[in-house]
């Protein structure tokens, strides 16, 4: 029995170690942070869109980019960095922009957003649904302007099309913005769930199967190569070493794949969220909500209202920004004014590891025995246990369940 490490305790590296286990390897899990699912799977949006996975790269893109740059409340902000990786990324995603590239983008990930449907049914005999909030909510996308809400009705199989009127009955939340709006798309069989507690409750399955190994909470600080193999990872607490490793350690991937000499087209999106409780009189909404234009994602999840928004391009911060988060409060109470008990929100901020594209990397590299499942951006809830099963595939030198044609290092 092979034994693998696999480095990183969030959603992606635990549905990795899940289905290693299930293709009979041992596993060891790495993790920096002294609990799972606490950095950017901790509070994130919460949503499991496997139909509308739209990347961010898109032909408009970059002028859009730039008038939102020039507007305070808009939801994308950039500080240029002393950091060639920065530009690395910018310029590989200006050459995404392009209306050819998106749809084929789109296409693969449709195909990924469907397997991850699958294997995420899978894990229902494993791990309950009620573990986690899972629901199955809906989607509605609404559009403010006609020309937005017109380019998205046009496409084929977009969903069902409802006007402002019929937005507000499919969700009553809606009711303080329905002047605003110009229509909506709804898709049905999309789902929300609480990312964080699908991290320990998967977290608690793996400690009880024979093969697993354990979690080691340490940092990995580098990964040792010799002669076209790894021979070990380098931690806080001594090198470790294994058969072979897997890197699905969100943004800190690129920075452990570099010391392997290894270029990962990685850059952290930080992304910020708010968590209400819902009282008994809130109107609060059952289908999950994407406001397409401010990029407001809004979630049921459990008793709590969870609305997730905004892409900072600052580099490995972190940090609670005062003025996003007073944007996003104030978009939010004008958007659904009796959603929630905005008074007790709690807000987060998570950097969200994104390839220029928008599709993860998954599967080999120059090293014959390290791996990779990385690059998630917004939908590492989403993909992860689609990716998951195409890297235990690849592993075991099967054909991956899909094609791998813009999904891999190369």
């Amino acid at each position: 029995m092979k034994h693998v490490i696999v480095i990183g305790g969030g959603v992606v590296g635990l549905t990795s170690a899940w289905w290693l286990l299930d293709a009979g390897y041992s596993v060891t899990l790495v993790e920096r942070a002294a609990t799972v699912g606490s950095a950017a799977s901790a509070r994130n949006g919460g949503q499991l869109s496997y139909r509308y996975v739209a990347p961010l790269a898109d032909a408009g893109v970059p002028l859009k980019a730039l008038q939102w740059l020039f507007d305070r409340n808009g939801p994308l902000r950039f500080r240029p960095e002393a950091d060639l990786r920065q530009w690395r990324w910018l310029a590989s995603f200006i050459a995404h922009c392009g209306a050819s590239i998106n749809r084929r983008t789109t296409g693969r990930l449709l195909q990924l957003g469907e397997l991850s449907r699958q294997a995420m049914a899978q894990l229902e005999s494993h791990v309950g649904l009620d573990d986690f909030a899972w629901r199955d909510a809906g989607k509605l996308v609404v559009y403010r302007t006609a020309k937005a809400f017109a380019a998205a009705a046009s496409r084929a199989g977009a969903g069902t099309v409802l006007d402002a009127r019929a937005c507000v009955a499919r969700e009553p939340a809606l009711f303080a913005a329905a002047g605003s709006l110009a229509g909506g798309i709804y898709n049905s069989g999309e789902a929300v769930a609480d990312c964080q507690a699908f991290c320990q409750a998967l977290a608690a399955r793996l400690q009880a199967h024979q093969h697993f190994r354990g979690i080691v909470h340490a940092d990995a600080h580098s990964l040792i190569g010799n002669r076209g193999r790894i021979v070990g990872v380098r931690t806080a607490t001594g090198v470790m070493q294994a058969d072979d490793y897997v890197l699905a350690a969100g943004i800190q991937s690129r920075t452990l794949a570099q010391t392997a000499g290894i270029y990962l087209p990685l850059y952290p999106l930080k992304g910020y969220s708010l968590s209400a409780p819902i009282r008994a009189t809130d109107v609060a909404p059952h289908v999950s909500v994407t406001d397409f234009e401010r990029k407001v994602l809004y979630a049921r999840i459990g008793s709590q209202l969870r609305v997730a928004a905004m892409v900072d391009m600052v580099g490995e911060d972190a940090s609670l920004d005062a003025k996003r988060l007073a944007t996003l409060t104030r978009q939010v109470r004008e958007t659904m004014p009796h959603a929630a008990d905005y008074a007790q929100v709690v807000p987060w901020a998570g950097l969200r590891p994104a390839t220029p594209g928008s599709a993860p990397i998954v599967g080999a590299t120059p090293y014959d025995n390290l791996w990779l499942n990385v690059g998630h951006g917004p939908l590492g809830f989403t993909f992860a246990c689609g990716t998951a099963t195409m890297l235990a595939a690849l592993m075991q030198g099967r054909a991956a369940p899909i094609p791998l044609d813009g999904l891999t290092l190369r």
